[in-house]
């Protein structure tokens, strides 16, 4: 252990690093992805039946495709056809679009328990299609999928160690790194899994608070 605890302290800048790569890779990709999943499910509500069918099979696209095979489609595939895009921009455009299809459905789900006849009075009222979607849906269902939304951060955040497939220096990487170096696996795979774990925790917290603070009135826990 004091040898595995040495080799940890000696690759410390690297691992914080990595770690940094991670936190921000996470943050982007949960902001990118929330809004991309607010303008999907915009689209799902659109009146025109073809953007609809178009949106619905972009949303069952990348829920029903592995992300994996998105970002070496990107990484790995498109330099074939002469373009080459760094292994942080891979792993932005395709977790974004990976988050937006799941928070387009946690959104459209929340819709679905609305009460229309609050959507109808505001119609009544002269409000336009995207004033009714700006200043009434989106509040309501975004307070209604906290929860979702929630799940999906923390998922984004465990989803980062897969970067390391196309290069990315992230965390995982670099533990990754410390194992192949001393050959600890077990306790270097155990230490990252450690601070994954704690990391979750931060994000759980933060959102029992933003839970509490948004609920909606009658529906508090």
């Amino acid at each position: 252990m004091d040898a595995f605890i040495q080799d940890l302290i000696a690759y410390s800048p690297q691992i914080l690093a990595g770690l940094k790569n991670t936190v921000v890779l996470m943050g982007i990709m949960s902001v990118t992805g929330l809004i991309g999943g607010v303008g999907v499910f915009y689209l799902t509500l659109s009146s025109h039946k073809a953007v609809r069918r178009w949106t619905d099979g972009f949303i069952s696209f990348f829920i029903g495709t592995p992300l994996i095979v998105h970002l070496f489609l990107m990484y790995y595939g498109l330099p074939q056809l002469g373009i080459r895009l760094s292994a942080f921009t891979v792993a932005v455009i395709g977790f974004t679009l990976n988050v937006s299809a799941y928070n387009a459905r946690y959104l459209a789900t929340a819709y679905n328990g609305l009460d229309k006849t609050e959507l109808e009075a505001a119609r009544s009222q002269g409000f336009t299609e995207r004033e009714t979607f700006r200043l009434i849906i989106v509040p309501q269902v975004m307070r209604m999928s906290v929860p979702s939304l929630t799940n999906q951060a923390i998922q984004n955040l465990k989803d980062t160690s897969v970067a390391f497939l196309i290069q990315y220096h992230d965390f995982f990487a670099q533990m990754q790194e410390v194992a192949s170096t001393n050959f600890q696996f077990f306790k270097a795979y155990m230490t990252a899994g450690l601070v994954y774990l704690a990391l979750i925790s931060v994000i759980v917290v933060a959102a029992r608070r933003l839970e509490k603070r948004i609920a909606l009135p009658g529906l508090a826990t």
